[in-house]
């Protein structure tokens, strides 16, 4: 469906992912190489990792030059801060976030890329609800409600698409 070349950045905030790192880089990598017509850049933030996680990082950026980068924060700062700094780095024509432990699988930035494409403007997954428990089943309703009334960009509910 696409059918100019576009660039693509993936922003992946990491804080301790020294065990999954490697094995996401790996597995982006490969989604990202079946696409026509997408050249890509992974940016990697590390938030004030603890463990090896900068190391691998620097790793990736010498073994992918030309198009793998790394932010490092002297501390954790958090999640969303890792994403502005990554957005605020980004070349793209269009962003993907991922979390670099693999709950986002790379294998969906394809067909986000294809809604991307018929005009979407944001494209957002949302994970399957198969193994949440009761509790999580009963009230998620009703928080999908009382954010829907705060936010201006409405949440989809469980099941919907």
């Amino acid at each position: 469906m696409r059918l100019t070349i576009m660039r693509l950045t993936i922003v992946v905030p990491c804080y301790n992912e020294e065990a999954v790192v490697e094995l996401f880089d790996h597995r982006v990598r490969d989604s990202l190489g079946r696409l026509d017509g997408v050249e890509y850049e992974l940016c990697y933030v590390d938030d004030g990792s603890s463990d090896s996680t900068l190391d691998r990082l620097r790793a990736l950026r010498l073994r992918h030059s030309r198009n793998t980068r790394y932010l490092s924060f002297s501390r954790n700062f958090g999640k969303e801060a890792a994403m502005l700094a990554g957005l605020r780095e980004a070349t793209g024509d269009a962003v993907v976030f991922m979390d670099a432990d693999l709950q986002h699988p790379p294998e969906l930035i394809a067909r986000m890329l294809d809604l991307h494409a018929l005009g979407h403007d944001q494209v957002v997954a949302r994970r399957s609800r198969d193994r949440d428990g009761v509790a999580r089943s009963t009230f998620s309703p009703f928080y999908h409600r009382l954010v829907n009334r705060l936010v201006a960009v409405e949440l989809a509910r469980q099941g919907a698409y």
